[in-house]
């Protein structure tokens, strides 16, 4: 009997202590863990609520896809040629911080056309630029901004022919009028599509969000195998998307590299950046994948 009250004794001021110590020691293994597989979680909060998540939602520039586009086509409009086209588009694009701006610069410098400064440059948010060349007023960008300007366009059957192969149509108007469309392609992580069939192993719904035009999008979605897509998305509504899945009860993680992806990794439950990506979005986020490879989500 004795024997008995001593043990029970032992224990039951042994165990708080037990459990105080099983927690912080839990989250610091897990952590370390994830140090050593290139994942670094900000607090083990965000280790918590990492599996209760019921939903990923993936950025599709640079997060499912490399983020470094190529320009693939350019189809120029009657009275225009594409060496003129790329010369003035990628004048036009100097000084964008977009990645598809970037890729017809890259292309314009790659053919070896001679790039003019342009003046009165101004980013349109979600849309593209427009900038005078040589005197000359010129959009770049999605069909959208032509429509803003009242410029009628031509060749949105060839466009959508296009962006039903995964490229990115980028319309250009000179003083008014169509000038062409240059096609962007961004090629596909090859390790995307077994990270998402990962995730939904695990029970995940799988949404992939993006302001490309929604052909392009559904033809990246098919390719990967996500379960929903939003697209056309403009950068300051990414995070109201985020909290339209959580107000249907979600517990929502967004998996996002860019500037614009910040509100958005900061809206959701769980924001996870992926390290190749700006610095904004690792501050945004709780947990950073120093990898850019998607696999490390499900891991």
């Amino acid at each position: 009997n004795m024997a008995l009250v001593t043990a029970v004794s032992v224990l039951i001021i042994a165990c708080p202590c037990a459990l105080g110590l099983a927690t912080p020691t839990a989250i610091m293994v897990g952590t370390g863990m994830g140090a050593e597989r290139g994942i670094l979680i900000k607090g083990g909060e965000a280790l918590e609520t990492a599996h209760k998540l019921t939903v990923i939602v993936l950025d599709k520039t640079g997060t499912i896809t490399h983020g470094k586009p190529a320009v693939t086509e350019i189809v120029p409009a009657p009275g225009f040629d594409e060496h003129e086209l790329l010369r003035l588009a990628a004048s036009a694009e100097r000084h964008s911080e977009h990645p598809l701006g970037a890729a017809i610069v890259r292309a314009g410098v790659a053919r070896g056309v001679s790039l003019v400064e342009p003046s009165d440059f101004r980013a349109v948010v979600g849309h593209g630029v427009e900038a005078t060349v040589e005197g000359r007023r010129l959009l770049v960008g999605k069909i959208a901004l032509l429509d803003q300007a009242g410029i009628p366009s031509t060749l949105g059957v060839a466009a959508a022919e296009l962006a039903a192969r995964g490229r990115t149509p980028m319309f250009v108007a000179l003083d008014g009028r169509e000038a062409g469309v240059i096609a962007v392609a961004d090629t596909i992580r090859p390790e995307s599509k077994e990270a998402i069939a990962t995730m939904h192993a695990l029970g995940l719904r799988v949404v992939m969000m993006t302001g490309d035009n929604r052909r392009t999008a559904e033809a990246v979605a098919s390719q990967v195998g996500v379960d929903q897509v939003f697209a056309e998305v403009l950068p300051q509504d990414k995070a109201d998307k985020v909290k339209s899945l959580q107000a249907e009860g979600h517990v929502v993680g967004m998996v996002g590299d860019g500037i614009n992806d910040a509100p958005a990794l900061a809206q959701a439950d769980v924001g996870l950046a992926v390290g190749t990506g700006t610095d904004v979005a690792m501050e945004s986020a709780d947990i950073t994948l120093m990898r850019g490879d998607l696999r490390a989500v499900p891991q």
